[in-house]
């Protein structure tokens, strides 16, 4: 079934860039209609946007680096889960840069000047919303989502990357009824519909937790729940975990216990 509104979220890059010219190369690569964009002025804005959203990616300009853009640099180690990518004019300067970029794992680097029309084509697939879709394209065998409807569902629900979504939504997006497709979709024993959703917000909560600058509540506010308690609660009901052992659970894991009694409410 063709969905009739695209799945995809529109992304947030977090960038850093001192230079006018690599907030220019941002602003070109990802237009609003495609990405949110924030600019951060300084190492504590910056920081203080990848605890509290969900930042699918972000630049640092190094061209013109000072201690303020290695501080922020830094953070690469603390968010692995948001790829950092350089920015810079590649002259004989930059050299040192670069290798300190490497140094820090960044993903990749831009070249003012060469990857300027290429840019949204090489970051975009490796943005966190793009790799959470990809890898999660096909539903886990374990679930027994295998019809259409069902399968479409979940692809419109790992396209949000464990962002909050209302089943009218989804709704919307395949062309039925809300009622129609949390009773399809629940179908031959196969979970209920809001559950599968919590079980995607949770197995995008384990990645965050795999950062070590994120904690629990920083976790809980990025992916929109009420609060750090409400996260617990969730993790406890369907995947039978404190949010603290997410980190240590591979999604095959999540997964299974999930189809051990969790899948479906009680009552």
């Amino acid at each position: 079934m063709p969905l009739r509104a695209a799945t995809s979220v529109a992304p947030c890059l977090l960038v850093y860039a001192p230079r006018e010219r690599a907030r220019e190369l941002a602003r070109t690569a990802f237009p609003r209609r495609r990405c949110r964009v924030v600019v951060a002025r300084a190492q504590e804005e910056f920081a203080l946007t990848l605890r509290s959203e969900l930042v699918d990616g972000a630049i640092v300009d190094i061209g013109g680096s000072g201690e303020e853009t290695w501080r922020v640099a830094a953070l690469a180690r603390e968010f692995p889960s948001a790829p950092f990518f350089g920015v810079a004019p590649l002259r004989a300067i930059d050299g040192p840069g670069l290798a300190r970029c490497a140094s820090l794992e960044f993903a990749d680097l831009l070249v003012e000047g060469v990857d300027d029309e290429a840019a949204r084509a090489l970051l975009a697939p490796r943005l966190f919303t793009a790799r959470f879709a990809a890898a999660l394209d096909e539903p886990p065998p374990p679930l027994g989502l295998d019809a259409a409807l069902q399968r479409d569902a979940w692809r419109a629900i790992v396209a949000h990357a464990g962002r909050a979504v209302r089943t009218s939504t989804l709704a919307t997006m395949l062309g039925v009824t809300r009622e129609h497709l949390s009773r399809a979709f629940a179908a031959a024993g196969a979970p209920n519909l809001k559950r599968v959703i919590d079980l995607v917000r949770l197995l995008a909560a384990a990645e965050l937790a795999k950062n070590p600058g994120h904690d629990v509540r920083d976790i809980a506010k990025i992916l929109g729940f009420a609060s750090s308690s409400h996260l617990s609660s969730t993790a406890q009901r369907i995947v039978g975990t404190k949010p603290v052992s997410l980190s240590r659970l591979r999604t095959v894991d999540l997964v299974g216990r999930f189809v051990r009694g969790r899948g479906r409410s009680r009552g």
